[in-house]
Order: C-alpha cells, then sequence, then structure tokens
C-alpha cells in the first residue's frame, strides 16, 4: 500500500445528510472527537468486543500505524467542522497472503445517527479501498447490530459466516457475523 491516499470523492456523489462533508482525518483536528465515538461504542453498544475506554495515547498511536500503513481515515464533517462519524481500515489478517483483504469499520457519533453518514462513509470507504487495490473488504459486524447488516447488505456486501458465542459482553454471548465484498 502506498502512503499517500487518493482524493475523497466528492461528497455529493453519495446519498446522505446534504450538510456533511468528508475529509482525511488526523489525531490534531479529530482525535478527541473519535476517540469520544469510540468510547461511546465500547461503553454502551456490542459494535466493539472491547471492555476498556482507550486512552488519548491509544489514539495517537492507531492514528500513527493507520499513517504508516497509508490507510484511510474518513470523516464526515458538519457546516462546522465537527467530526459526525468516521470510517477506515485495516488489515483483516497479519498475514502476506492476505494483505490485500482489509477489516473496515464505521462509526457514528450517537447525536448523529439516523442521517446516512454510514452509507455516505462506506461508500467512500469502498471508493478509497478501490483506489488502493484492496480486493475484499470485511465487516466484522456483532449479529445482533441489524442496521449495519442491512447497511452492508444494501451496498453488495454477503454473508461470508458466524462465529458463535465469539465474545462475551454485558453478561451475554455474542455472536460476530462476517459479511464481505471482494471489489
Amino acid at each position: 500500500m502506498s502512503s499517500a491516499l487518493p482524493p475523497l470523492p466528492p461528497h455529493d456523489a453519495y446519498a446522505a445528510s446534504p450538510a456533511a462533508k468528508l475529509v482525511d482525518c488526523n489525531m490534531s483536528e479529530h482525535g478527541a472527537v473519535i476517540r469520544e465515538i469510540f468510547n461511546d461504542a465500547i461503553l454502551n453498544s456490542t459494535a466493539l468486543y472491547e471492555y476498556q475506554p482507550r486512552s488519548e495515547g491509544d489514539i495517537a498511536q492507531w492514528f500513527q500505524q493507520k499513517q504508516a500503513a497509508g490507510y484511510p481515515v474518513i470523516g464526515a464533517v458538519d457546516e462546522q467542522g465537527y467530526l459526525q462519524g468516521f470510517a477506515s481500515y485495516g488489515l483483516f489478517r497479519d498475514k502476506p497472503a492476505a494483505n490485500q483483504t482489509m477489516e473496515h469499520s464505521v462509526y457514528i457519533h450517537p447525536q448523529h445517527r439516523g442521517l446516512g453518514l454510514g452509507e455516505l462513509l462506506l461508500r467512500a470507504l469502498i471508493k478509497r479501498a478501490e483506489q488502493q487495490s484492496v480486493h475484499v473488504l470485511v465487516g466484522a459486524i456483532d449479529a445482533d447490530n441489524t442496521a449495519s447488516i442491512r447497511l452492508h447488505e444494501k451496498l453488495g456486501f454477503v454473508h461470508a459466516g458466524t462465529l458463535t458465542e465469539s465474545a462475551f459482553k454485558f453478561d451475554r454471548w455474542l455472536d460476530l457475523a462476517l459479511y464481505q465484498k471482494v471489489l
């Protein structure tokens, strides 16, 4: 993967909130809100199979790893530049033969859900993956997250399998559904 990211397509190429604008995120401008979004998902949902909130240092390291590998962090911002959500990808498996298969994630700030931002971001992420010659995108989705599953199916992802009782959070076992799109 080249470390130079291709340009983002114009935001009006996708159906979403007309006020949303796509940007390439960076730690100094977006790190605090990305941390807030991640930590909300950790503490209040099964979107992330983690228990402990992420620190500022964790987010700085996350950004460094994304930048070093040339992986995008695409954000949707409002008219004032406030980050409403973000999407990114990284290696699905850290094996040389699988270096063109990426696991992606899309997270929306709780105050901005239901506005079409997930679709806007996932479409932009797919486009970026195509530009970077990614062969397969994989979404690892909690099987109870029907909104995310519907979004992935709408954009051409297919169910590739479910890992039953693969995580334990909120006093219950969770199933992980894998959705893939061959680009």
